[in-house]
């Protein structure tokens, strides 16, 4: 069996940080490979690890992928709280900003909407990766609910505007990640705002 064997610095690292760095190799794997190419052995050779601590720390690669999911979701939402959290204190602001900040690094990015697509198409095969789908899109709808209640839009309206924002903002993120010269982000952040207006009164 081929292994790689670990390097000295991995042998100092906590638990938490060894089973990091396997989360991240498997992000890698993923957005290089896919979910077809992320394999221990592929995702071990990633992180400069035994082909055992995959097992060890995940029990296999199937809960290793699931918890890439969850960690790489963290990410995102993290980047957009670091968003809202920076724009001033006014109610379509912070909207603005939470809904905008896909169109601008770290999220937009190839590399991370090659990881989302490994991850999408394991929806349909895997029942708990689509749970962790369908509670990461209903967060994030969540969130969108109460800065659109901020905004003053009404309680009865909130879920369909806020299932269209996110209609709105994958298919711009989407096209922005797979053909940049089709349009700017600024582009995609004026259409977005232009959306945001004509729900805000």
């Amino acid at each position: 069996m081929y292994e790689v064997a670990p390097s000295p610095s991995f042998r100092r690292e906590e638990p938490d940080a060894r089973r990091l760095s396997l989360i991240e190799a498997c992000a890698r794997v993923l957005a290089r490979s896919g979910a077809a190419g992320a394999s221990v052995r592929a995702i071990a050779q990633e992180a400069s690890v035994s082909i055992g601590l995959v097992g060890h720390y995940f029990g296999g690669v199937d809960a290793l992928v699931s918890a890439t999911y969850d960690h790489v979701d963290k990410q995102v939402a993290e980047a957009l709280g670091s968003a809202v959290a920076a724009a001033p204190a006014v109610p379509r602001l912070r909207l603005e900003a939470f809904v905008t900040a896909s169109f601008a690094p770290p999220i937009a990015d190839r590399a991370l909407l090659a990881t989302w697509i490994a991850f999408w198409s394991l929806v349909t095969a895997r029942k708990d990766i689509a749970r962790q789908h369908d509670e990461q899109y209903a967060s994030y709808r969540a969130r969108l609910e109460d800065l659109l209640g901020e905004c003053g839009v009404p309680v009865a309206t909130r879920r369909r505007h806020a299932i269209a924002i996110t209609a709105l903002v994958d298919g711009l993120w989407l096209e922005l990640c797979l053909s940049p010269g089709c349009f700017s982000a600024e582009e995609a952040r004026d259409i977005a705002r232009n959306f945001l207006a004509s729900i805000i009164s």
